[in-house]
This record gives C-alpha cells, structure tokens and sequence, in this order.
C-alpha cells in the first residue's frame, strides 16, 4: 500500500513538472516597431453565436439593397428609350397627375420619401413629367381632385354661378395656347399611391363629375314659433278609506330602477401582414412594373366587373375589381385610424367607408399594364442580353477601377471618348 502511494505520488509530481507548450516567438520587425504581440485564436461560443447573428443580418441587407437597385434599373432601363425621343419645338412633353396622401397614422413626409426612391426614378428616365396633387389629411385630394374635375367642366362650356380665380397655370396655359404650343398627343393616366388615397380619388372622380357645379345653397332658417305651457293635470285629493297605487306592468322588476349598461365591446385591432423590413426589392419591382406600365402606356385592360363578395350579396352600386385594389394594405392601418367619431356615428369617412362605383364612371376606367413582348424585354434586360432600345451595353467596368475614377485620378472611359480631338495648337499657324 505504501509502494503504490508512493508512486502515485511520483507520477504527479511528474506530470506537473512537464513542460507547457512554447507559445510562438513575436516576429522580431513588429517587435522593433512596437506592435503588440498579437495571438490568432478561435472567438469563444457567445462570440460565436453574436458574430453569426449580425453577420447574416448584415448580409441580408446587403443583398437586399443590391437586389432592390437591380430591379430599379431593369425598369429604368425598359423606359429609358422614351427619354431619347425628339419631340417638335410646338409640343410639349406628355404629363402625368400623381396622388399622394399622408399614410394613415403618419406624416406626407413617409409618402414623400417613398415617391422618392420607388416611382421618381422611373419618371425621371423616361423624360415624363408630372403635377403632384398632395393630401396632409383625409379629404384633401377628394377636395382637390373633384374641383380640378369642376374647373375642366366650366372651361368646356358647362353654366355656373362660380367665378373661378385666374392662377398661375391658367397664365400659363393662355400663353401657351397663344403662340400654338400644344400637349404631346396621346393617352394621359393618373398614378395613385396607396388604398387611402385610391378611396379618395374614387370619391372625387364621382362628385366631380357626377356632381352639380354651384355649391348648395345654406339652408334658410325658418323662424319658430315658441310652444305655450299646458296647465299641470291636477289630480283629485284622495277620500278617506281610499288608497292609491300604481299599476305594476307584467315583467317589471321593482329592485331595477335603472336599466343595466350594455358592455362596450373595445374595436378589434385589425391582423395584418407583419412588415418586412428585409424585403424593399420585392416592393420596388412591384412598383416599378406598375409604374413602367402607365410610362409606357402601349397596353391599357378595362377593370374587371361581377366580382363576388365572400357573404354572396352585392354591395350597394355593383362589384368591379376598384373596389378590391390594394386592400390588403388596411390591415397595417394604425388602429386610431379604424376608430369612429362617437360623437357624430354617422359622419362619412373616405378612409373607411367601402368603394361605391357608379356604372357609368366604373365602365369607363382602364388600367395600364405591360405586354407579355414588354415582360419579356424586361427579363432579357436582367439577364443581359438586351439594353436600352437602341443602344448598346456598355463595357463592364470592375469595381476597383469604378473606384479609382471616382476616388481616384482616372478617368472614365465613355468620358474620354466623347472629348474633342484639337490636335497641335502649337504648330498651326
């Protein structure tokens, strides 16, 4: 027993005693130069776990971003032929009307910024331009909208009481019309961004149209004739012997002197789709197929009509595909929007109410939508194969050069070949 302590013990001094592993000499030049001894090793676990985290959320908006200006240019570059063509000196360019409303539960500026970064670039490389019709609060492109409809009318000859003031582009236009300049023929169309704004533009389409010109009349307030007090029955003094009592009616409850209150039911808030923010290339290619469409403007469907409802009845004026563009946007409404005035139950609310259509408007609105030969261009255009009509694709330039033009001192290639060539100033005479 002593032999076999003995050795044990033995064994563990000499264990200890062995010696640990030689770390790895500095090199001596990062020595000389004051550089710390630097010891390469693997992260520990939660370093790990934190580093693969952000380095996929990083990746993701990486890649999120990249895709998104790719789709924007593909759509750029499908309308950017238009930009090229020559109009004559008495035309001018072909406009579009743009429908923007605050977001609701939210500030213009969001609106703003998303015309910003979706829709302008597609206008601005197609040459197009544009007049932008605002909203800041529910109603005002209703407003503003069915009175631009009410100006058209009363230039077209229609009679009115009004007396319009003359504005700037009236000027404009008078000036225009004197010296024979006119607008580029051919089709027009409205951009609407947004249910909300789409609900209003619905509502200003039939009241400008559909709607009388003078605005009514203020009601005449009649005079009132002011009631007399009727004399207070009086009721016989009671004899003696006699006694008096109300009727009980069949189901009254004598203990319940005031009927109980109805419990209020708190407004649901509403399920909507959860937002991706990881996602911005799936909107801007939705968008810009969209906005590519009313650019180009060589393919135009009628809205669809006889669409059924999931209770099986027709609303109230038909059902048309109007009635169901962009609806899955009100999930994501703010729930201060859903609520109604308690005061005034009965007061119309264009974010809220449902889309009615008259048959004579809804009959007559189109859609623009590209052809299958403009899908089709729009893929060759992805993968490569085709450019803008008319030109050719230019030269690949690698990232690192594109870096040293732009940081650098050199010099863009398609730059240097559109220079003038002056030759030997020096030598001519």
């Amino acid at each position: 027993m002593a032999e076999s302590s003995t050795s044990a013990a033995a064994s563990a001094q000499t264990q200890s005693a062995a010696p640990k592993s030689v770390p790895k000499p500095q090199n001596p030049a990062l020595k000389m130069m004051g550089l710390p001894h630097f010891r390469f090793k693997l992260p520990s676990r939660n370093w790990m776990i934190f580093l693969t985290i952000t380095g996929s959320f990083t990746a993701a908006i990486i890649y999120d971003r990249r895709e998104k200006k790719r789709a924007q240019k593909k759509w750029c570059d499908l309308v950017a032929h238009l930009s090229k063509e020559a109009l004559p000196i008495e035309e001018t360019r072909r406009k579009l009307t743009v429908f923007l409303s605050a977001p609701p539960g939210d500030g213009l500026r969001t609106a703003r910024e998303h015309f910003k970064e979706y829709v302008k670039p597609i206008l601005v490389a197609a040459a197009l331009d544009y007049n932008v019709i605002e909203g800041r609060r529910e109603g005002d492109v209703r407003a503003a909208f069915a009175e631009q409809i009410r100006k058209q009318r009363r230039r077209a000859g229609e009679p009115s009481s009004v007396t319009t003031e003359t504005t700037v582009e009236d000027v404009v236009a008078e000036a225009r019309k004197s010296i024979g300049v006119k607008e580029e023929p051919g089709p027009r169309g409205d951009l609407v961004i947004g249910r909300h704004t789409w609900k209003e533009y619905i509502r200003g389409l039939h009241e400008g149209w559909l709607g009388p010109l003078d605005p009514p009349q203020p009601p005449v307030e009649l005079p009132t004739e002011q009631p007399t007090e009727a004399p207070a029955p009086t009721t016989p003094p009671p004899t003696e012997g006699t006694t008096t009592a109300t009727p009980e009616t069949p189901g009254e409850n004598k203990d319940t002197q005031e009927p109980k209150k109805e419990e209020e039911k708190k407004p649901e808030k509403p399920q909507g789709p959860n937002p991706a923010y990881l996602a911005p290339r799936h909107l801007a290619d939705s968008v810009g197929r969209d906005v590519a469409g009313i650019v180009l403007a060589s393919y135009a469907r009628p809205y669809d009509e006889g669409f059924s409802t999931p209770s099986g009845e027709a609303p109230i004026g038909g059902t048309y595909e109007q009635q169901s563009q962009l609806e899955e946007e009100e999930g994501d409404w703010h729930k201060s929007v859903h609520k109604k005035d308690e005061a005034n139950p009965d007061k119309e609310r264009e974010w809220l109410d449902d889309i009615t259509l008259d048959p004579r408007i809804a009959g007559r609105m189109q859609r623009y939508v590209l052809s299958p030969e403009e899908e089709a261009r729009a893929e060759r255009i992805v993968q490569g194969t085709e450019y803008i009509l008319g030109e050719e694709r230019p030269e690949h330039v690698s990232f690192w050069q594109r870096a040293w033009i732009k940081y650098g001192y050199g010099e863009d290639p398609e730059v240097a070949k559109r220079k003038p060539i002056l030759g030997d100033l020096d030598g001519e005479e």
